[in-house]
Order: structure tokens, then C-alpha cells, then sequence
């Protein structure tokens, strides 16, 4: 059977790469989606902040997701194009991170069941859209033999925590409780 190409009408082509057989193409479609998602998420915590005017803790993530927001671009094209994460990247994510961390810290222990007000929805997509991602990674790197720079996986986990993070935080800022969640899996 012949492989499906593009065709010559740039009209009718959403992304250069979408052809191609790498999963590469894949994992750059799933960062442009987290993005989006990110981007997402800030739109529904300025709605929320309308709600909760006296949160610094608010006002801080929603600095932090306008910070975050061009660096899921960079994650996209630091595989194909040039890397555009840096150490310093990380290490101020970790520091917001840790941050969060701390200010939740008595607010979760273990896993939960996911809910709360919007963006808890959508920042727990971002979190899991991290984990695809950083799967992707390791296929791309380990499978078709292409150069994944090690601060990328690395970024991407620690962004998944973030955004999990993120959740717990307003949960606690909204009051939400979170239901714990006992696995009959492991124990």
C-alpha cells in the first residue's frame, strides 16, 4: 500500500511533520497540546482569582503558568530544533516547586482522587500530558537512536509534579478536600 504524503496545497497541511513516520512528530503534537492546555489553565485561574482576590498564592501560580507557558513551546522543538531548556530553567522551576511543596505540605499525603473547582481539571491533564510526554522521550531516544538532551526528561518530570502541586494548592486556597485514595492494588 502507498504511504500517505501531503499534498502541495499548504492550505491543507496543519504541520510540516504531520507525515512523518517518527514518533517525534508525535511527541512535539502531544507538547503543543500541553501548551495550549497551559494556557488553558491560566484563563480559568484568572476566573478564579476573581473569586479569591486576597490570594497571593493565586496571583503567585498564575505568575508562575504565564512564566511556564512559552517554556512547554521550548520543550516542543528542544528535540528537533535547538534546545531552549536551561539549567537555569529548572532550577527556577524546582524553586517554585518547592515553594508550592511547602505550602501544601499538610494539605496531602499519599494519593488522592482527582477533583476541585477549575483549573484542578485541567492543570491534573497537564501533569499526565507531562508523563506521555517524558515516554515519549525516552522511545524517541532509546528506539530511534535520536539525541534527547538529558535537562528534557528531567524538566518534564519535575514539571508533572508542579502541576500536581498546583492542584493541591488550590484546593487548599478554594477548600476543596481531596479524597484519599487506597489502592486494593498496592499495598
Amino acid at each position: 500500500m502507498k504511504k500517505l504524503r501531503p499534498k502541495s496545497n499548504i492550505d491543507e497541511l496543519c504541520y510540516p511533520y504531520i507525515y512523518e513516520e517518527s514518533l517525534l512528530c508525535d511527541y512535539e503534537i502531544l507538547t503543543d497540546d500541553l501548551t495550549r492546555m497551559v494556557g488553558w489553565a491560566i484563563s480559568e485561574l484568572g476566573i478564579l482569582r476573581q473569586q479569591y482576590t486576597e490570594s497571593t498564592a493565586l496571583k503567585t501560580l498564575e505568575n508562575e503558568l504565564n512564566w511556564l507557558l512559552p517554556l512547554c513551546y521550548h520543550l516542543n522543538g528542544s528535540i528537533r530544533g535547538t534546545l531552549a531548556i536551561t539549567e537555569e530553567d529548572h532550577q527556577q522551576l524546582l524553586e517554585n516547586y518547592r515553594n508550592f511543596k511547602k505550602t501544601t505540605e499538610k494539605s496531602i499525603s499519599g494519593f488522592v482522587l482527582p477533583g476541585g473547582v477549575s483549573p484542578v481539571g485541567v492543570l491534573n491533564k497537564c501533569s499526565s500530558m507531562c508523563k506521555q510526554a517524558i515516554r515519549l522521550m525516552v522511545k524517541i531516544h532509546n528506539e530511534e537512536q535520536k539525541e534527547v538532551a538529558e535537562i528534557l526528561p528531567k524538566f518534564a518530570n519535575l514539571l508533572c509534579n508542579y502541576f500536581f502541586t498546583a492542584t493541591v494548592l488550590i484546593n487548599q486556597v478554594t477548600g476543596f478536600k481531596e479524597t484519599p485514595f487506597v489502592s486494593k492494588s498496592y499495598k
